[in-house]
């Protein structure tokens, strides 16, 4: 009974680390709030991993799952939207939510967890999502936007800044972003099923150049390891279509 459990309790710690970053989402310290995602993301990876090694997979495991996703990489990304689009409106500190002179447009950052939510559900019905995925996963999608937040914070002299400062610069991000968590596209899964190079050159080119290039560039190297994946998975499974024809 005690075995069947251990999954479940990872994936609260992982809601659990949502919870608080969203707080801090909300007080607008954007920093701390990028590291309980992270800290969210690690346990979201594990408790997958420790449900097919303990061999208790369950129908509650996979719907808590995505609650706790819900909030980790659905909710905060949205809330975390909404500050840098305060920011850009108002080049204050802060959004103060439900301020009367809250601009009306900095909640346009919440069609994000709107998008999020609609992938989560689509995952849990989707039996082709078993080896790869259909549209950006959530936790890609979360450390895409959270990332511009820690750019302006620690990177503040880079070329992206003013885009990131952009308000309708910031829109259209929001936009992609649900556009790309629901797109037919197919993603792959950083999964090895074996060592080979030859079935795996993908996956050792995304995990050497993501190395590489957050060394070199820190967070602005986020955004840029996001493309190169979309851009590599539409170019693999182009690849993959003709070799099956």
């Amino acid at each position: 009974m005690i075995k069947r459990q251990i999954p479940n309790f990872i994936t609260l710690l992982n809601l659990l680390a949502g919870s608080i970053a969203s707080v801090f989402a909300v007080q607008g310290d954007l920093s701390t709030a990028t590291l309980f995602v992270a800290i969210g993301i690690f346990f979201d990876f594990f408790d997958g991993l420790a449900a097919r090694a303990l061999d208790v997979k369950s129908e509650m495991g996979l719907q808590l799952d995505s609650l706790a996703d819900m909030v980790t990489s659905g909710l905060v990304p949205g809330i975390v939207m909404c500050q840098l689009l305060s920011r850009s409106l108002n080049s204050s500190s802060a959004l103060v939510f439900l301020s009367p002179d809250t601009n009306w447009m900095v909640f346009i950052g919440l069609i994000i967890t709107l998008g999020s939510a609609y992938r989560l559900a689509k995952f849990n019905i989707d039996e082709r999502q078993t080896d790869s995925f259909i549209g950006l996963p959530t936790p890609a999608n979360a450390l895409l936007i959270l990332s511009l937040g820690l750019i302006l914070e620690y990177h503040p002299e880079s070329f992206t800044t003013p885009w990131i400062e952009n308000t309708y610069v910031l829109i259209f991000v929001s936009i992609l972003s649900v556009l790309l968590l629901n797109a037919e596209i197919k993603l792959f899964a950083l999964k090895f099923k074996n060592l080979n190079v030859k079935e795996n050159w993908f996956r050792y080119f995304i995990v050497v150049f993501s190395i590489i290039t957050i060394i070199w560039l820190q967070f602005v190297a986020i955004p840029i390891i996001i493309f190169v994946y979309l851009l590599l998975s539409i170019v693999t499974s182009g690849l993959q279509s003709q070799q099956n024809k």
